[in-house]
């Protein structure tokens, strides 16, 4: 552009992204292809969050001192890096085809000849990283607003500029060329339920096709001013969140990263070995950098697969079962309403077993992933509940000791700012959970917690398993802990008395969580407390355990 400076062009980038944030939930509920996950939005933004990033990386600099080729590139890689998902993978190389395009033509000024040799090769950039290309979906939007551009180059008043066009001269001559394009790519979008059935069975237009509408919008009024933005109609989905001849995904984890190293290049040899273990397989990049996308069952067989080839990182895994069903829940109570996911800068995932138990932590604003009767899941669902966390930094709260390995082994997985807070009880996370504050950075959570962590003491009682090799109770009598140290045994209330006891010296509060089949109800528990100490009782319906306690 005229302006030396980089500022000019991040104002249109930013009002592009904006305009795709500002509407990201309603693209995320038209999301059914290739699986109804519903993070198409989340994606797209995603992606151009990082080219952001970049933008504001280099903001302040000269064009001239740093090339646009380079800026160009920088742009491009950045996408790449920060591509999620179908969507998101797809957009990164949409960028990448501009970028390469733009790069390839050194002092020519950016005018609508430009834009279209740009359109052209995004587009072809679009279909080549795609193994076999669906109609009616993101790739075509690009494809026909490039067609579009072309065939009207002709009838334009000014289809090529002279190097001394003032920046307005400029940026309106570029905001028409851009409405073309949308006008083309709404179109596009309107059509796709004729030409990709699943579509025209739920109900919706592609998802990714209506982000680009969006996205063009917004580089228009960034080129025009941020009150002149184009009109793109909002897309409803009907009331019933599946098509009839709707099936889940056949493999669980969306699985994406990023490998580095020298000599790479996405061959036939990565498709037909991620095939082999999943579907939906994107491999992108250059020599240097690859990045890798495949729905699977087993995402840690999938990084396997580059183990020789270089170095995998930025790995993040969705579990899109529980993202379909998500989908569903929000979609169930009637037609989808635009939005967005609030983000804070600091979430937090838990682990924990039991309805009640799992209500208590979302109530505090946890992610909870299910531990089942066992508590202990894999590296990989904690990695996709740390996905479904808006926030770019998380605390992880493993509530076992079973589950910490895995959990820190998550967290230096994850292209997220991870920590693991080493919560060996469930009820003690709980407890220490008070402190967390999603407005403050990950290191300043993980001290807060690990300080109130610090102190708190555990108790529990749960029924014997089976007899004790000691003589001390049998299969079925009460069991009493302290501190993970068995204190009590016998009946039920006996065993609760004692437990409450050891834990009510030098303590100011008690917290009772009350699981399956626990023998006394809360008034019962209350009048076993010692007078000096308040107490709190809840229901968590954990398995194994009668009640889970801590004292503060």
């Amino acid at each position: 552009m005229a302006d030396p400076s980089i500022e000019r062009f991040r104002k249109v980038v930013a009002a592009g992204y904006a305009q795709l944030e500002a509407r990201r939930q309603e693209v995320n509920d038209l999301n059914v292809f290739p699986v109804a996950d519903g993070d198409t939005g989340d994606n797209m933004t995603q992606t151009l969050r990082a080219v952001m990033q970049e933008l504001d990386r280099l903001n302040g600099q000269i064009v001239d001192d740093i090339g646009r080729d380079e800026i160009v590139q920088a742009v491009a890689r950045a996408a790449l890096l920060g591509a999620r998902g179908n969507s998101g993978v797809i957009l990164s190389q949409i960028v990448r085809g501009a970028a390469e395009e733009l790069s390839s033509r050194p002092g020519e000024l950016v005018d609508p000849v430009l834009v279209s040799a740009a359109l052209a090769r995004a587009a072809d950039a679009a279909y080549s990283s795609v193994r076999d290309p669906a109609e009616g979906t993101m790739i075509t939007v690009v494809r026909e607003m490039a067609h579009r551009v072309a065939t009207e180059l002709a009838h334009m008043e000014r289809p090529r500029l002279d190097e001394d066009a003032t920046d307005e001269e400029q940026n309106e001559v570029l905001a028409e060329v851009l409405e073309r394009a949308l006008e083309a790519a709404q179109e596009s979008v309107e059509r796709g339920p004729e030409l990709l059935p699943v579509l025209r069975e739920h109900g919706v237009v592609d998802a990714g096709g209506y982000g680009v509408t969006l996205l063009i919008a917004g580089l228009i009024a960034g080129l025009r001013g941020a009150h002149d933005i184009p009109e793109v109609a909002h897309h409803a989905v009907e009331l019933q969140p599946h098509g009839p001849d709707h099936e889940s995904s056949a493999y669980r984890y969306c699985t994406n990263f990023v490998v580095s190293g020298g000599g790479l290049a996405p061959g036939r040899t990565w498709l037909s070995l991620l095939e082999d273990i999943g579907d939906s397989v994107l491999v992108v990049g250059d020599a240097r950098t690859l990045r890798v996308h495949v729905h699977t069952d087993d995402p840690e067989r999938a990084v396997a697969v580059f183990d020789r080839a270089g170095t995998v990182e930025r790995l993040d895994v969705a579990d899109m079962h529980e993202q379909e069903e998500q989908r569903a829940a929000r979609l169930a109570g009637g037609v989808s309403r635009p939005g967005a996911v609030a983000v804070v800068r600091c979430g937090v995932v838990a682990v924990a077993a039991g309805a009640g138990m799992r209500r208590l932590y979302e109530q505090l604003g946890a992610h909870v992933i299910e531990g089942g009767s066992t508590l202990n899941p894999s590296t990989f669902e904690l990695l996709a509940g740390i996905h479904e966390v808006a926030a770019d930094e998380v605390v992880v709260l493993p509530n076992s000791p079973n589950v910490i390995l895995a959990a820190e082994r998550a967290a230096e997985l994850s292209e997220k700012d991870v920590a693991v807070v080493e919560s060996r009880w469930p009820q003690a996370g709980l407890v220490c959970l008070v402190e967390h504050d999603r407005d403050r950075g990950v290191e300043t959570n993980v001290q807060r917690l690990r300080t109130a962590l610090d102190g708190i003491r555990t108790g529990a009682v749960a029924p014997a398993a089976r007899d004790d090799k000691q003589g001390r109770f049998s299969a079925g009598d009460a069991v009493g802990f302290v501190d993970e140290e068995i204190a009590a045994w016998g009946a039920p209330e006996a065993t609760l008395r004692s437990v409450l006891e050891a834990l009510a010296e030098g303590s100011e509060l008690l917290t009772c969580v009350s699981g399956d089949g626990a023998p006394l109800d809360h008034d019962a528990i209350e009048a076993l407390v010692p007078a000096t100490v308040e107490i709190e009782c809840h229901v968590g319906g954990q398995p194994h355990y009668w009640w889970l306690l801590a004292a503060e």
